[in-house]
């Protein structure tokens, strides 16, 4: 399932077609909602764009695949410390939808009362693998139902990563 990360050519790949994109709009709506200074993490944070502009305004702990940060499992989420926030930009879509739920679950449980989460997914139906990649598509309404559970969604609105309506925002507030 996670096959595109595993060799040196596709991260290197990926790094190359990531490096001009980042997620500055996303982190702006992040911080009208979170007071600065709080304690985020950041699930994947190669190659290390958004920590950059997220360190700028948080107390960010990056994760990732990686030695050089917290090796994180993003559905278990094996951190030993509860945070503010959680932000994750096209990460998610990795999951199917078990594994998604229970990752929601699990950041609720390492969030603070009253923590934010800010995520992205790419917007569509159904699923595909991509490059060896699993690629799980949403729309506004499944993941409502996704999240419903654990938190109290604050807003959720699709936005343009690369075409028109192509991604979703959904910022949440943990119940």
């Amino acid at each position: 399932k996670e096959e595109y990360y595993k060799t040196k050519e596709s991260v290197d790949e990926h790094i190359r077609l990531a490096k001009d994109i980042n997620g500055s709009n996303l982190i702006e709506k992040l911080t009208q909602v979170l007071a600065l200074n709080s304690n985020i993490l950041e699930i994947s944070s190669s190659p290390g764009t958004d920590w950059k502009i997220l360190n700028k305004f948080f107390a960010v702990t990056g994760s990732d695949n990686s030695s050089e940060l917290l090796n994180l499992n993003a559905v278990s989420l094996n951190i030993n410390k509860k945070i503010d926030g959680i932000y994750s930009k096209k990460v998610l879509h990795q999951f199917n939808d078990k594994e998604l739920k229970e990752s929601i679950k699990r950041q609720s449980e390492v969030l603070n009362i009253d923590g934010i989460i800010c995520q992205s997914f790419w917007k569509g139906k159904d699923f595909e693998i991509f490059k060896g990649l699993h690629v799980n598509y949403h729309d506004v309404e499944e993941l409502k139902d996704l999240f419903k559970d654990c938190f109290e969604i604050l807003s959720i609105k699709s936005y343009q990563e690369f075409e028109e309506s192509d991604s979703i925002l959904l910022i949440g507030k943990k119940k």
